[in-house]
Formats: structure tokens, sequence, C-alpha cells
């Protein structure tokens, strides 16, 4: 029966460390889509070789994606674990919601890109120029440029709300996610580098919660009481 009422009391706990996943996330989702941008034209109905001419770098960020994809879930679940018991239904949903589907565009438009890659590699000069290609190229590009952006700033919006009203982080970290996704809803058609905002607030974030981990005192176990 002591057995039994010590298994029964023994909580998973959130690991201190684990807001490195969000530094993660940062620094792999920057990585990810610098090399697309080095690799891909800016235009989307660029038809020319450049599948070929990028094919390594083109590669290496299809490969790292699925790891942005796990950083970013664990952060979430990060998040939710500093809530605890404040977290509201209406902001979980949005907040749940936008990060999904945020998250769902990203993979599938590098699902695109991976199908551009395996296609050309098969048969590069029936690709070049065609009208395959450039509707693929112009599905990633929407996916990520349109509706991947604009969930990543409702994402960061509904962030904030809870970091101002829960006081999960610092206030002003509240309002400047608010800024930042005003970039990302309004500017992204004119400002080609503006989704480095997201990295850049999830990493002051991340930061903020190690230290504060690591700075708070460590919870004591209660002792099991034996059955009498």
């Amino acid at each position: 029966m002591a057995d039994g009422a010590a298994l029964t009391g023994t909580s998973l706990r959130t690991p201190k460390s684990a807001a490195l996943a969000g530094i993660a996330f940062s620094i792999l989702v920057a990585l990810v889509f610098w090399l697309f941008r080095i690799s891909i034209p800016a235009d989307p109905l660029d038809a020319s070789a450049w599948p070929a001419k990028s094919a390594s770098t083109i590669t290496a960020a299809l490969n790292l994606m699925p790891f942005v994809g796990i950083a970013f879930l664990w952060f979430i679940g990060v998040l939710r674990d500093r809530l605890g018991q404040q977290e509201d239904r209406f902001f979980a949903t949005v907040f749940l919601g936008s990060a999904m589907l945020f998250l769902a565009m990203i993979f599938t438009s590098a699902a695109v890109i991976g199908a551009i890659m395996l296609t050309f590699s098969a048969d590069p000069g029936a690709m070049v120029n065609s009208a395959t290609l450039l509707v693929a190229r112009a599905i990633a590009y929407n996916l990520i440029n349109v509706y991947a952006i604009k969930m990543a700033g409702v994402f960061m919006i509904s962030t904030s709300t809870v970091i101002l009203y829960a006081g999960i982080a610092p206030r002003w970290m509240g309002f400047l996610g608010y800024a930042l996704a005003l970039i990302l809803l309004l500017g992204s058609y004119y400002i080609s580098w503006c989704f480095i905002v997201l990295p850049v607030w999830v990493l002051l974030i991340s930061v903020h919660i190690l230290i504060d981990n690591y700075r708070s005192p460590k919870p004591q176990h209660q002792p099991s009481g034996s059955a009498g």
C-alpha cells in the first residue's frame, strides 16, 4: 500500500531547462528561413534552374524543419506549464489554434519545396520553365509569406495578451509582442525579412523563463504517508 501511495503521489514535472526548446526553435527557424532565402528566388514566378543551383542548402533546410516543429511544440508546452491554472479557455484556443496552423503551414510549404526538389532531380529538363514548377513554387510562397506569417502574428498577439494578464513574463515583452505582431500582420508584404521578429521575440521570452526557472527555489517533495 505504501508503494502504491508513493506512485500515486508522483507527478511529472517540467524540467527547469525546458525553456531551452524556445531558444532552439529561435535559432533553428532563423537558420532554416535564411537558407531558404539565399537559395530560392524571391520572385515566386521565377522558373529557372534554382533547385539544381542550391540543392545542398535547400536539402539542409528541409532536414532541419522537423526539429523546428519539435522545438516549437515543446516551447508551447513550456508556456502552458507556466500558465498552469491561470489558462483561459478563449485565449488558450486562439493560442493553440494559431500555433498549430502556423506549424502546419510551414511543414506543408517545406513538403512542397521537397516535392519540387525530388521532381527536379528526376527530370531537370522538363521542370525548367514549366507550369508545374511555377504552381508549386507559388503555393509554397503563399503558404509562408501570406498565411503562415499571419498566423505567427495571431500567435504573438494571443501570447502577449496572456503575458499581460497572467504575468508569466515582464509586461514590456507583452507590449513588444503586440508591436512586432503588427509588423507581421500589416508589413509582411513590404518587409521581406519581417518574419525574423518571431524567433527574436520567442528567444527573449525563452531566455527570461530559463533564468527565472533557475532563480526559483526547487519544489519541496511532500513525504508519502504510510498506510494506517
